[in-house]
């Protein structure tokens, strides 16, 4: 079904002022999920929030702290989420690393004692909007086998970078897996057969099925004991023979960067007492290195040249972020997707937190 991205919005501001959080984050956290939803990255979407819920009654967040700067200098800083939602620790940290950029002209930022933190996109779209190059990286729970292994170690550890370019930004923003552990999710809450080389099992074979598939990374993501093994493979698919190791080393930099950088837990360590992800935001001001209208009008040039490349015939060649602002403008004229399971969650929340639910348009 579908329903308007206004109602979507409204229905999550008012469950998240009912779960504690304050207006000024209620309505961050909202936006982070219809932004996800109106893009067509539904597995960072509303079909999150049982999730969050789940997270918000066992304790693993808190919504009445805050997230704190532990220390800064002209050009970063470190940030302290204090157990409350990524997104409101994350966003602090952008702002924080965007106004080091504008007066030094680049800025870092690290995020510890986090959660999950939406999109990354997000953030590097926050940097675009202040006219810098943004980069945002996070370390997740233990998703990922590794070139040859057959147990979850590494994150998903999403990658977003943005840059500026017409008729929109180049955004790249994907996981360092084969897919997000969250398409795995919507393929099962849909009952679709998973389609590519995105899960193994405890003898490396592709999974299929999406029950099969949510169960071995349930019991990799959230399980302190034995695990049945198995996991998302890396970029590469499967084999070694397919550079599946260069997918392992993205996955490692991100990990390098966020569980490690920030003292935290690398994600195979998240599910081990206390539950913190780690995030790092960077941005840097591109004017230092020519006019910025310049380099926008160069770099659309290079992207153009790409779509503009011979290419197999019904298909068409597209460069990241195409699909993601098709989708935009699709879902602001029809609204968003909201699959029958997900729809079954917001409204077991509505009627538990007396919230009306969004409806089908």
């Amino acid at each position: 079904m579908r329903v308007k991205a206004t109602d979507e919005r409204t229905y999550l501001e008012t469950v998240f002022d009912k779960l504690g959080f304050s207006e000024q984050d209620g309505h961050l956290l909202a936006d982070t999920l219809v932004d996800a939803d109106l893009r067509g990255i539904s597995s960072h979407g509303i079909q999150r929030l049982a999730w969050y819920r789940r997270m918000i009654k066992d304790g693993t967040i808190v919504p009445t702290k805050q997230p704190k700067v532990l220390r800064e200098l002209p050009g970063s800083v470190l940030v302290d989420a204090n157990q409350n939602m990524g997104q409101i620790a994350a966003h602090l940290a952008m702002n924080k690393v965007i106004e080091k950029a504008k007066k030094v002209g680049v800025g870092i930022g690290v995020v510890r004692n986090s959660n999950h933190f939406g999109i990354a996109g997000y953030y590097a779209r926050q940097a675009l909007h202040a006219g810098l190059v943004g980069i945002a990286l996070t370390n997740t729970r233990p998703l990922v086998v590794p070139t040859n292994a057959t147990q979850a170690f590494l994150g998903s550890n999403a990658f977003a970078f943005g840059f500026p370019a017409s008729p929109h930004p180049f955004m790249f923003d994907g996981a360092t897996a084969a897919v997000a552990g969250g398409k795995i999710q919507v393929a099962d809450k849909k009952g679709q057969e998973l389609p590519g080389e995105w899960v193994v099992d405890k003898n490396r074979d592709v999974v299929k099925d999406p029950k099969e598939a949510e169960d071995i990374l349930a019991t990799a993501a959230f399980s302190e004991g034995p695990q049945k093994g198995g996991g998302l493979v890396t970029l590469g698919g499967n084999k070694e023979v397919n550079a599946n190791y260069k997918g392992m080393g993205n996955s490692i930099v991100v990990e390098l960067l966020t569980g490690i950088l920030a003292q935290g837990s690398i994600s195979a360590d998240t599910v081990k007492g206390k539950h913190d992800f780690s995030q790092f935001l960077f941005a840097f001001d591109p004017a230092f290195f020519g006019d910025p209208e310049t380099l926008k009008k160069d770099a659309t040039a290079m992207l153009n040249r790409i779509r503009g490349l011979k290419h197999v015939p019904g298909k068409q060649t597209w460069v990241p972020g195409d699909r993601e602002y098709r989708y935009l403008k699709e879902s602001q004229q029809n609204g968003v997707a909201v699959d029958d399971k997900t729809y079954e969650e917001i409204t077991a929340i509505g009627k538990e937190l007396s919230v009306e639910v969004p409806q089908s348009i």
